[in-house]
């Protein structure tokens, strides 16, 4: 197949493409610099992306957008991260109805805070949709795809939750501390973490490009944990201390109150119940050898 992946320059973008590549697809990423050989040139920015980006094309996965966590929540930059999903997964969704002999797919990037937060709920994809700047985002985000339903492209979301991996994102951040002994659960650390290893994150995505699934699909693994459990268990792997509890003044003066709100103090459990029920086997069902495999 012959697959293109925006955002694949991204922390899933990456494994994502040397995953693809390593199964014999050839990969075309879609670029915001000036496109090489078998790439493709786009820009939110410009609101462009080239004329038949996608002939030919197998099918798309589309995982671009501003980083929740890069910067302070301004007025400036929400509309920025809003804008990045939903203006791209537009430019996405019409090249791909435009297209000839085009994809027969779309995975197009969400996120499990369409959900809303709660600390006694349980989210599948069946879950209402929630309320706050994150939920209203992805709501947005999903509804931007809507060019592409039905025109003959299967159409599927990826609602991620909070993918570990040891080359970057939530999991490197917290590294250091926690190797220092100062990792400590995050306020009263009963919020809930729907994560998921970067392999299944990865899998989880080669399996809907085969399949036939359409519509939201939660990429988590089967077994959420809370904050002080996810604290303890990687105390644990790496043989360290966890007894320091932080406080939630501290990263709300680093980050603002919202984003540290949205980002450390709130959560949502979350199960997979379409991967599940389609028959995708977790490789790391389980923090425990998750965080084990990826820390070894």
């Amino acid at each position: 197949m012959r697959i293109a992946i925006t955002g694949a320059s991204g922390l899933v973008g990456t494994a994502l493409s040397d995953r693809l590549r390593d199964d014999g697809h050839e990969v075309t990423p879609v670029v915001r610099h000036s496109p090489g050989d078998n790439e493709i040139g786009w820009s939110v920015d410009e609101q462009r992306i080239e004329d038949g980006a996608f002939d030919g094309v197998d099918g798309v996965v589309h995982l671009a957008g501003a980083g929740i966590a890069d910067e302070r929540w301004t007025d400036d930059r929400k509309r920025e991260i809003r804008e990045s999903r939903t203006v791209g997964t537009s430019l996405v969704a019409n090249a791909v109805t435009a297209a000839k002999n085009g994809p027969s797919v779309l995975l197009s990037g969400s996120a499990i805070g369409i959900y809303g937060t709660s600390l006694d709920a349980t989210f599948d994809e069946r879950s209402p949709i929630g309320t706050g700047f994150l939920a209203d985002t992805c709501e947005a985000w999903e509804a931007a795809a809507a060019p592409a339903t039905g025109e003959g492209a299967r159409v599927a979301f990826l609602r991620s939750g909070i993918v570990l991996s040891a080359n970057g994102g939530a999991l490197e951040k917290q590294l250091p501390l926690f190797k220092f002994g100062l990792g400590g659960k995050m306020g009263s650390g009963d919020q809930w973490q729907s994560w998921i290893h970067i392999d299944d994150e990865v899998g989880a995505i080669v399996h809907l490009l085969t399949s036939s699934i359409d519509g939201p699909v939660n990429l988590t693994a089967p077994n959420p944990v809370t904050n002080a459990e996810f604290t303890d268990t990687l105390g644990d792997v790496l043989g360290r201390p966890t007894f320091l509890p932080i406080p939630k003044f501290g990263p709300k003066l680093l980050l603002g109150g919202e984003l540290a709100d949205n980002l450390l103090f709130t959560g949502q459990k979350v199960v997979p119940s379409v991967l599940e029920s389609t028959g995708y086997t977790f490789a790391h069902p389980t923090l425990d050898g998750a965080l084990r495999d990826l820390l070894s």
